[in-house]
């Protein structure tokens, strides 16, 4: 299909026009070119489409730093397939993930979202996730080009880096993903040295499109297109969202005048047409559109067939089953940080099962990566079906109320009190960003109303609470509870949206008796498209912390082996803020040493996206690391926990002891700046010089077996690994090489063993292993030392390579 052909039937108002979201979510159909609609959805766990709510469900996989965990780039690449799968069941074409910036300091609230602190896995883990959901006709965005790798002041915020911190760390899982064939890639709301990245000429024209190559089309993230003509020649081919925004008949008016070229704007316009014809939704003349927006037939004019899905006569893709890949992505992630042989669990021991984690799992991080499994399988789902299990709340960390447990309808009222949409919600919280309900025109919206009957199951005082941003009147029998406007500090305004305030009240109830709730709220605007997000929060009556943890004591003291889940809230790691300290919220410290001196056979299951600091390390019998699960938590953790399955994690990040001892921590700019200053020690590189040793190294994890390293051979840039199982049991490890003048990852294999089984793994060293920047690449050339182990610092065997 000849792109410029398409191209010169279009007049300058038309090609502008593309340039810009139609919607939140969509870029506009040009029918007169066979142009579908091309539609984007957030990722980067599931695939959450037009709708945010849970209308539309969507698989819900572990969390990026959990796929980064399994070290497994073929798993990765299934999880991809699936994503797909669910795009293209949801009319998706773009998915906006992967998130491929840096665990550069542990206090970044993101980082959930992220793979890893080191460049070389964060670009293998994220270049199979790229070709597993690419491989489906599906098109990816890697974000946020460049350094956006914490949260604070993001939008305005200047990262001052070195060219070499550049090039070795922060843009090279971007370099990793274009070689792997994105189609897409996001541009981030910082700036870099001074210039926004939507504007930034130099990395996005010049480093991204012409020395790299890269096709594919880049896409801003949300409204972080701020200016017509320097936005316009500064690489961004796509301000999202729309149609409002600084392009359009500002952006017309410089062409026209000469301060754009009308090249710029044609080569944007192929850009897009490219990734519309990998994605199957560009047709040929008189083809007609395709039925289904997600439909992913069409040729990759660079890279060869989109898809298998979507040609006629051809047969689809296999299906993949999304809640049993979830679950086994989950156990490969799961991270063994000590066990004294408690673990595996043996035959049915009576269980204390203990935290408000372990009955409302906490399976995803916050903000924009948040999608709506039809199903969430809890710990304590998980492990009753395996044996006797007593609960006990213990504490409760949480800051926010949970939303009221449904069935909860929405209604969408005019001004005149009339219905235009009733929706049925599964809890009281509720949010459309871009889509409303079917039959709801925003510009007659007034007023949206939640109303529920409630049953209280014990009397005394119960808690409901308001989170949102503006009017809120708050009825109970008809009653005015609460009727106020609640104001957002400054910040962050995403936080509006994410992660709004909340207010509550005390209300009397008694047990067996029904309540009629209703919560009305005027949604607010966005670029001229409604925004409906607040949530009606409930808690029943519940003794205080010494209580509870009295009660978690006694349970633990009476069972065969205490579990504790323990983790973050939405509070501590989110989208838009980042992390004050390390600790775990609430008095969760103190409950897991309370109940480790009732009982010794104490295993500590955290359940967070990133480090935690664990004062209670010395005490307990065990620590498990399921970061944020998915959706089938409960059942993989019952898999673990017994033995079905190996705990297969190993770290993507370093785990300090203590926050203070961390070599790089600050993220709160100063006039505006955070400076890299230091350079190209992130990491465990930086570890190493550090003054104390973190609690756990990068790389590290244990299973359910042992491993012997008995050789290693260097040919070239091959390096050949033999290891045995000296367990007994059949076991999985992650074979780790380090390399070059920095004394990076440079090379990784699972490879699986029957006990006293020996296997060797053969790995090819990259060429940037060798190579540092100065100015350039240059190859450091001469003997090289090549090591091998189980992490960075348990290196166990070591050969030398002449480069």
């Amino acid at each position: 299909m000849d792109l410029d052909e398409l191209i010169s039937r279009l007049d300058l108002p038309t090609k502008i026009r593309l340039l810009t979201g139609a919607d939140m979510w969509s870029l506009p159909p040009l029918p007169e070119i066979g142009l579908d609609r091309l539609v984007m959805s957030d990722g980067p766990i599931g695939v959450r489409g037009e709708q945010w709510s849970a209308a539309d469900p969507s698989i819900a996989l572990p969390s990026p730093t959990a796929l980064a965990a399994t070290w497994d780039v073929e798993l990765v690449r299934r999880a991809g397939a699936l994503l797909a799968q669910e795009a293209r069941r949801k009319g998706v074409h773009v998915l906006l993930a992967p998130t491929l910036n840096l665990h550069r300091s542990p206090l970044g609230g993101r980082h959930f979202e992220c793979f890893s602190e080191d460049a070389y896995l964060t670009g293998e883990i994220g270049a199979a996730y790229v070709e597993g959901v690419q491989e489906g006709g599906v098109a990816t965005t890697p974000k946020h080009f460049v350094a956006n790798d914490f949260e604070t002041d993001r939008f305005t915020v200047d990262v001052v880096a070195g060219e070499q911190a550049l090039r070795e760390l922060y843009l090279r899982p971007f370099e990793r993903v274009v070689r792997a064939g994105a189609w897409g890639m996001m541009t981030a709301y910082n700036s870099v040295n001074g210039t926004t990245m939507t504007e930034h000429a130099e990395l996005v024209h010049g480093v991204l499109k012409d020395e790299w190559g890269f096709d594919g089309f880049v896409v801003s993230d949300w409204t972080a297109v701020r200016s017509t003509e320097a936005a316009a020649l500064g690489g961004t081919d796509v301000a999202m969202p729309g149609p409002r925004g600084p392009w359009g008949p500002r952006l017309e008016a410089a062409v026209r005048e000469g301060r754009v070229p009308e090249s710029a704007v044609d080569d944007r316009v192929r850009r897009i047409l490219r990734l519309a014809q990998r994605v199957g939704a560009l047709h040929p003349a008189g083809a007609g559109s395709r039925a289904g927006a997600g439909s992913t037939a069409g040729a990759d004019e660079a890279n060869g067939p989109a898809g298998a899905t979507g040609t006629p006569g051809a047969a689809g893709p296999e299906v993949v089953d999304g809640v049993a890949l979830a679950r086994e992505i989950a156990a490969r992630a799961f991270t063994l940080l000590t066990n004294d042989g408690v673990l595996p669990l043996q035959g049915a021991p009576a269980l204390a099962l203990i935290g408000v984690a372990a009955r409302e799992a906490r399976v995803m991080g916050g903000g924009s990566a948040q999608v709506f499994p039809d199903r969430i399988v809890s710990p304590l789902q998980g492990l009753s079906g395996r044996t006797e299990v007593r609960y006990a709340l213990g504490t409760d960390p949480r800051i926010r109320l949970s939303p009221l447990p449904g069935p909860v309808t929405a209604q969408f009222l005019d001004g005149s009190g009339a219905v235009l949409s009733e929706q049925p919600l599964a809890t009281g919280e509720a949010r459309w960003l871009g889509q409303l309900p079917p039959g709801v025109d925003a510009t007659r919206l007034r007023t949206v109303r939640l109303r529920a009957a409630y049953t209280a199951r014990e009397s005394g005082e119960h808690e409901l609470s308001v989170a949102g941003v503006g009017a809120f009147t708050l009825t109970v029998n008809g009653e005015a509870v609460l009727d106020e406007s609640i104001g957002l500090d400054a910040g962050d305004p995403a936080v509006a949206f994410l992660s709004p305030p909340e207010k509550r009240v005390g209300v009397p109830m008694t047990a067996g008796e029904t309540y009629e709730l209703t919560l009305a709220h005027p949604p607010g605007l966005f670029g001229g498209m409604a925004i409906v997000s607040f949530t009606l929060g409930h808690a029943e009556p519940t003794p205080g912390d010494d209580e509870l943890m009295a009660e978690a004591v006694r349970v633990a003291r009476a069972c065969d082996v205490a579990v504790v889940v323990a983790g973050t809230t939405p509070e501590v790691e989110s989208e838009g803020f980042d992390r004050p300290d390390l600790r775990l919220p609430g008095r969760q410290d103190e409950l897991i040493s309370a109940v480790a001196a009732a009982n010794p056979r104490t295993v500590v299951v955290v359940n967070a996206g990133s480090p935690v600091e664990m004062p209670w390390l010395a005490e307990v019998a065990a620590v498990l690391l399921t970061w944020f699960p998915g959706q089938e938590a409960g059942e993989a953790l019952a898999d673990v926990l017994f033995g079905d399955a190996e705990p297969g994690g190993r770290l993507p990040t370093t785990w300090p002891e203590r926050l203070a001892d961390a070599p790089v921590a600050a993220v709160t700019p100063v006039d505006g700046k955070v400076f890299y200053d230091e350079g190209v020690f992130t990491g465990y590189p930086a570890w190493r010089r550090a003054e104390r040793p973190p609690a756990f190294w990068f790389g590290h994890g244990l299973g359910y077996t042992t491993w012997s390293y008995d050789s290693i051979a260097a040919e070239g840039t091959s390096v050949s690994v033999a290891v045995t199982n000296t367990g007994t049991r059949p076991g999985r490890e992650v074979v780790q090489v380090y390399a070059g003048p920095r004394r990076r990852l440079a090379a990784f294999d699972v490879v699986e063993a029957e006990p006293g089984q020996t296997v060797v793994t053969t790995l090819f060293l990259p060429e940037r292993a060798f190579q540092v920047w100065e100015d350039g690449w240059r190859t450091v050339s001469g003997e090289q030392t090549v090591e091998a182990g189980r992490s960075s610092a348990d290196l166990r065997l070591s050969a030398t390579v002449k480069i």
